[in-house]
């Protein structure tokens, strides 16, 4: 950034006073800009034992298979995010449950959140982001063509939690998160 959002002059870069880390400061107008993670939210749509998966038409990743996710928009919970994603990568409504997993992806700037959703029929199609939509069963996934390793982190906790009887045991149970390294590309 070299010049303010607020009244065009230019910015510098520093720690403003109360603060610990440098920031884009306006000298003229003294706004503070902060730069946050972006939130990437999506579902996990389920129809009885198959989970929906997108074949992605845009880049980065294009042609490789994904849980339905993009940004979230401003003026939307998270939720609602998910719920918008699906039906517009997947052509799908469905029914949203928790949260299921939270990934951090600091290099690259994002939070991802997939949340757990219930689709009451197996009507769906492919949105302008996607090439393919497609439901499959564990044995079926696609893994060597997912196309982010949030989501293949996301489809083996989930086939490993429904394996476990996780889901039939409770409402509640606690939300899956770790950290993606620089290493592991996004």
């Amino acid at each position: 950034m070299k010049f303010c959002s607020h009244c065009a002059s230019p910015v510098t870069v520093k720690v403003p006073a109360d603060d610990s880390r440098e920031r884009h400061v306006c000298e003229s107008c003294g706004m503070i800009h902060y730069f946050n993670p972006r939130n990437v939210v999506g579902t996990i749509p389920v129809y009885g034992d198959q989970v929906l998966l997108c074949k992605r038409a845009i880049e980065p990743r294009y042609g490789y298979w994904t849980l339905p996710a993009g940004f979230m928009e401003l003026g939307e919970s998270t939720s609602a995010g998910a719920v918008r994603e699906t039906l517009e990568e997947a052509g799908a409504v469905v029914e949203i449950g928790p949260l299921y997993s939270l990934l951090n992806v600091a290099h690259a700037e994002q939070v991802h959140l997939f949340y757990l959703a219930r689709m009451h029929s197996p009507t769906f199609n492919a949105g302008e982001e996607s090439l393919e939509v497609a439901l499959f069963d564990e044995g079926n996934i696609p893994w060597d063509e997912i196309a982010f390793p949030t989501v293949k982190q996301t489809l083996e906790w989930f086939f490993a939690d429904r394996a476990a009887g996780v889901f039939s045991q409770s409402d509640e149970f606690s939300v899956r998160a770790r950290d993606i390294l620089p290493s592991e590309k996004i």
